[in-house]
């Protein structure tokens, strides 16, 4: 039998983690950050999505305010392995889905999350109600109904944890595209998220214990907190604009951003053209923007932005050339394997220079 004291451990590490999931929605939705927004290439997360799923943990209050509520509990132990693979299959899809094919997944996304909430209803229902409506066989069922979504979101966070490994896997590939095309460091830190929550969704459901629901709402609630430090725009910037804000904010005439100087332009692209052309380093399989700003006399956000409006892009421009030396040494060594010709010019195989030379427009 639970104590009066364990009632009392319940409600407080459930409030720990409903104050964690509420500090995170109202951070999210009122933190913006504006000169990322307005750039391109920052990569800008779904911000309503994210409020929206951490709002959703307010269904709990019944059990914060009551934990000795059978109905509340029930909605307690239910909410997590029943919304959770949800929520983390969505803003994987959402997020990285950005700057790829969220539109792809948009719809089974909106199917997944009629399910889910269909499924956890007639939980939330009960636990608000001032009567329990419903009764033993009832609610039989709806553990039962619990059990299959969650299972079958299990299986729908799956597939979003292995498209965002397919299009980690292409970003590696790569390795001469620009890297703010994908925000390749948080996708390895958050794609396997599903994974490593798994053993704090299930125990309390399984084993009908709210003294191990109690256990399991503190790591939960570090969670939030360590993830909330890590989408923050702020925290993410830092690595993107580096020292290019104060550049940027040097060039600022009537409060606008001012375009870049011909001269400076021209300059950067000379220095860009003598490095990748003139000295051949588009031939090096892993060239990365990287290298070429440290060849340039400026930072990596006006490289970049001269790689775009000069040369089409970073990628582009280096599998332009590798395509062109392609050519001309096939011409020159007729014996030659296209394999080895490949490898010559810069690609790691033939299979890549025919995907360059695919994805080059035309």
């Amino acid at each position: 039998m639970i104590q009066t004291d364990d009632y009392y451990w319940c409600g407080m590490t459930a409030a720990i983690y409903l104050t964690t999931c509420l500090t995170f929605s109202a951070i999210r939705g009122i933190h913006n950050c504006g000169t990322p927004k307005e750039r391109r290439d920052y990569i800008w997360p779904d911000r309503k999505m994210q409020v929206m799923v951490y709002l959703c943990s307010i269904v709990l209050l019944p059990y914060i305010l009551n934990p000795k509520s059978e109905a509340a509990w029930l909605l307690m132990k239910s909410y997590f392995p029943g919304t959770y693979y949800l929520y983390c299959g969505s803003l994987l899809f959402c997020f990285f889905g950005t700057v790829r094919q969220w539109e792809v997944w948009k719809t089974a996304n909106v199917i997944a999350a009629f399910i889910t909430a269909l499924t956890m209803l007639p939980l939330v229902v009960n636990a608000w109600s001032p009567w329990e409506i419903l009764t033993p066989g009832s609610t039989k069922v709806c553990m039962i109904l619990v059990t299959v979504v969650s299972i079958l979101m299990m299986a729908y966070s799956g597939v979003a944890m292995w498209q965002v490994w397919q299009w980690m896997r292409e970003t590696r590939a790569v390795n001469y595209s620009n890297p703010e095309d994908f925000p390749m460091d948080y996708a390895s830190r958050v794609w396997a998220a599903p994974i490593v929550l798994t053993p704090f969704l299930w125990p309390a459901f399984l084993t009908d214990s709210r003294m191990v629901m109690a256990i399991m709402c503190i790591p939960l609630a570090v969670f939030n907190v360590v993830l909330l430090l890590n989408v923050m725009p702020v925290w993410r910037r830092a690595a993107i604009l580096t020292d290019s804000t104060i550049e940027e904010e040097m060039d600022v005439v009537d409060g606008a951003p001012a375009e870049l100087a011909e001269e400076r332009t021209s300059r950067i692209a000379a220095e860009i053209e003598q490095f990748v052309n003139t000295e051949a380093a588009y031939l090096d399989p892993h060239l990365k923007l990287e290298q070429v700003v440290e060849r340039c006399s400026f930072s990596r956000s006006y490289v970049s932005r001269v790689f775009s409006e000069r040369f089409g892009g970073f990628s582009d421009y280096v599998n332009g050339l590798r395509i062109s030396y392609y050519e001309h040494y096939k011409a020159k060594h007729p014996n030659s394997t296209e394999d080895a010709a490949a490898e010559a010019s810069g690609f790691t195989s033939y299979k890549a220079y025919l995907k360059a030379k695919e994805r080059l427009p035309r």
